[in-house]
Order: C-alpha cells, then sequence, then structure tokens
C-alpha cells in the first residue's frame, strides 16, 4: 500500500504579538482554530516556518504558519514543501482578502495574488498560480485610511462580535476541501458569509 500522502495546510500572516489580533493575521487565526479543534500541536520548526502534524477529517496534514513576514513566506513554505516532497496540489492556503466584505469567503483553485504580498510570494516560489486558496474577508478602510495601515490594525468593534463565526466557518471550509473536494467546499462555502452558512456543521 502506498504511503499516505501528507496535506500541508498553510495560514498567513506576521510573526509577533504586535500583529497577533490584526486583520492581517486572520489566516493564522484559522489554522490555529483547526489546530485546537483536532489537537493538533505547532511544535516544530524548520525553515522559519512553525507546523505541526495530525489528522483532519481523517486526511493526514500538516499545519503550517511561516514566521518570516508576508512577502518572504513563499521561499519558507517551498522549502517545507520540497523536503516532504509534496507537490503544489498538495498545499493549501488560508489568507485574508481586503477586497471581500468582512466574513465573506471565497474558495479558488488557482489565480493571481490580488494585490496580497504574501501570496505573490508563494506564486514566484512555488512558479505556479495554481495554489488552492480560502480566501478570507476583512473589508475595506473606511474613508481615506490607508489600506497597508488597515490590515495591520485591530478589527473593529462590531467585527470583533462576529470574528469567531468568521474563523469557525472558514476552519469548516478548510475540512471540506480535506474531506470533500475543493468543488464541493464552494458549493457550500463560497462567496458567502456567516450569515449564510451552517456553522457547526463538521468543528
Amino acid at each position: 500500500m502506498p504511503e499516505e500522502r501528507y496535506r500541508l495546510i498553510v495560514g498567513l500572516g506576521n510573526p509577533g504579538e504586535k500583529y497577533r489580533l490584526t486583520r492581517h493575521n486572520m489566516g493564522f487565526m484559522v489554522v490555529d482554530k483547526i489546530c485546537r479543534v483536532h489537537g493538533i500541536c505547532l511544535d516544530k520548526t524548520w525553515f522559519e516556518v512553525v507546523f505541526g502534524e495530525g489528522r483532519v477529517g481523517g486526511q493526514t496534514v500538516m499545519v503550517a504558519k511561516p514566521m518570516t513576514f508576508m512577502n518572504r513566506v513563499g521561499p519558507a513554505v517551498r522549502n517545507l514543501a520540497d523536503v516532504f516532497e509534496l507537490e503544489t496540489h498538495d498545499v493549501f492556503v488560508v489568507h485574508d482578502d481586503i477586497d471581500l466584505a468582512f466574513g465573506r469567503l471565497k474558495i479558488i483553485r488557482k489565480g493571481g495574488d490580488g494585490g496580497h504580498n504574501g501570496v505573490k510570494s508563494l506564486i514566484g516560489a512555488f512558479g505556479s498560480d495554481a495554489l488552492a486558496r480560502i480566501r478570507v474577508g476583512i473589508g475595506r478602510p473606511q474613508d481615506r485610511e490607508d489600506a497597508s495601515a488597515y490590515v495591520l490594525s485591530g478589527f473593529d468593534t462590531e467585527q470583533e462580535g462576529l470574528l469567531e463565526g468568521v474563523i469557525s466557518a472558514a476552519s469548516e471550509a478548510v475540512e471540506t476541501v480535506l474531506v470533500e473536494g475543493v468543488s464541493e467546499a464552494m458549493n457550500l462555502f463560497h462567496g458567502r458569509t456567516i450569515s449564510e452558512i451552517n456553522v457547526g456543521r463538521r468543528l
């Protein structure tokens, strides 16, 4: 029987306490939720990535958080994937998206970086835009607030009240990808907000 392949779930964010609860760290928040629910410890470090191994929905997975800043995540994740002989189609990325309304989810099989420096770095390192992703909406800033400052700031009061539901929905979407595939995950979650999703279906 062939050895079961890993699936690599990568959450994007910036390292350090200063950025822990900022909008740009939505990817970190989602993979942290997956780790809590499935008892996965991020207890290993390799190539500037902290990661852990476990099972999600019956699938053998590695869950990873690059410890570089966004514009340098690609080489770190690519090095980890190479060590474990993972192909591009074995990698699934979770990240924030300023072009989506807060809490709205989109799942894609491939596509451009959309101005996200972390995704841009990953596409460059893997030499392909065929990286399956879940984009978690953080909304755009109001008035004239600078977009760079906005993504590195904390959530407003209304968003804080909804944040745990958004994280849970995104976590369920990741598990659905692993168990039922990208197409089914898209049917259930793509383009929807938490008010339109049956949160609790899996987690």
